[in-house]
């Protein structure tokens, strides 16, 4: 690894990047659910490029794409990625939330896929876990004071 004498600019995060199965129930989810603001749809049907963020912070977005088979990837590499995905276990994000025990309690009453109430982690976090509709696992923590 080679390093510059000179210090690199600030980087910050743009977007992140999470595949759907269903575009209007990510869509529903992100927007309704999670009360996200929907800054670009692009595409049609299932072949949409969702980006959304939280407002007041028109910086940092999550990009809901597609999944399908071309560009280098076959009908079994595609299949593999869905059922990984359905389980929750490959794509994710951390959000946090100012209130994790108000934020879960609408996320309960939105009947979002609940993975994991609020607890009091050993690393000295407290959060909570659900999954998106294609199965993207969406872990909640509470903002440090």
């Amino acid at each position: 690894m080679t390093t510059n004498a000179e210090t690199p600019p600030a980087l910050t995060i743009h977007s992140s990047f999470l595949p759907h199965t269903d575009a209007e129930a990510s869509l529903a989810f992100y927007r309704d659910v999670l009360g996200f603001e929907v800054r670009l749809d692009v595409g049609g049907g299932q072949m949409r490029w969702i980006t959304v963020g939280p407002a007041g912070q028109p910086d940092t977005a999550i990009v809901l794409h597609p999944l399908f088979e071309g560009n280098g990837v076959t009908a079994e590499e595609n299949a593999t990625l869905q059922a990984i995905i359905a389980k929750g276990s490959y794509f994710g994000v951390n959000l946090a939330a100012t209130d994790l025990d108000a934020t879960f309690a609408a996320l309960e009453a939105a009947e979002a896929d609940i993975v994991q109430e609020p607890i009091d982690q050993d690393y000295g976090l407290r959060d909570c876990a659900v999954r998106d509709p294609a199965g993207n696992m969406i872990r909640i923590q509470q903002s440090p004071a």
